[in-house]
């Protein structure tokens, strides 16, 4: 089926927003190309892939704004720091704009911040300046203070945004998580929702929530729901 990608200002703005992604465990080369054909169609902000088809991925979105993203310490985050940081170089050789890692949760879990800042930091500096970092701390496993302390946390290490979910953990992300994520970036760095994020009334709510990311597999879908909206209104 072909795609057809209406010119609406409200589709584009969204778009923008929305991170296209595709980590299966069945993802194929095949399934890649598709959503990079989606991608510079509809414009989203990036494509999310496995770190096998990073290369793939970036040959295909050559000449377009969209960035090239991948993930590290994907999804429990219990790899070793050292891991990480060759994760993220290796993401970056290949064409990586964009990466999102997984801190280590059981280390947050028993508050050892220092060591997770640590381990956060060295992603951020192997990543290098150029490259986007994202950190998911899987808020389902949680506390409120903890969350929040990690926020402060992400804010220190020099990362960019601090994720919500993997979409791998118990619980996707919510709009409590998101609004306390917020606050306490206080606009230092940008807050990505993701895990579970399938429609537009869900992603409407969390860009009002303050969310300046989000992560779907459903952008598409969402995309054209939004189309059919603004149509409607016309």
């Amino acid at each position: 089926m072909p795609i057809i990608v209406p010119e609406k200002t409200a589709v584009s703005a969204l778009a923008q927003r929305l991170d296209h992604t595709l980590l299966r465990a069945d993802a194929t080369a095949s399934n890649i190309r598709r959503l990079c054909e989606e991608a510079r169609q509809w414009g989203f902000a990036s494509v999310c892939v496995p770190p096998r088809f990073v290369s793939l991925a970036a040959d295909l979105l050559v000449g377009s704004p969209v960035a090239t993203g991948t993930v590290v310490g994907f999804p429990l985050g219990h790899q070793t720091g050292e891991c990480k940081v060759f994760e993220a170089r290796q993401a970056v050789a290949a064409g990586a704009i964009e990466l999102d890692v997984v801190i280590a949760i059981g280390v947050a879990l028993e508050d050892r911040l220092a060591e997770v800042e640590a381990e956060m930091a060295a992603v951020v500096a192997a990543a290098g300046a150029d490259r986007t970092v994202k950190v998911i701390i899987e808020c389902c496993f949680l506390s409120d203070a903890l969350k929040g302390a990690l926020a402060e946390l992400v804010v220190r290490s020099g990362a960019a945004y601090v994720k919500t979910s993997s979409g791998f953990g118990s619980g996707g992300a919510t709009l409590e998580d998101v609004r306390l994520l917020v606050a306490k970036a206080g606009g230092r760095i940008g807050v990505k929702a993701a895990g579970g994020i399938r429609d537009l009334a869900s992603c409407k709510a969390f860009v009002d929530a303050g969310a300046s990311r989000i992560g779907t597999s459903s952008g598409v879908a969402i995309l054209r729901e939004l189309a059919e909206e603004a149509s409607g209104a016309h």
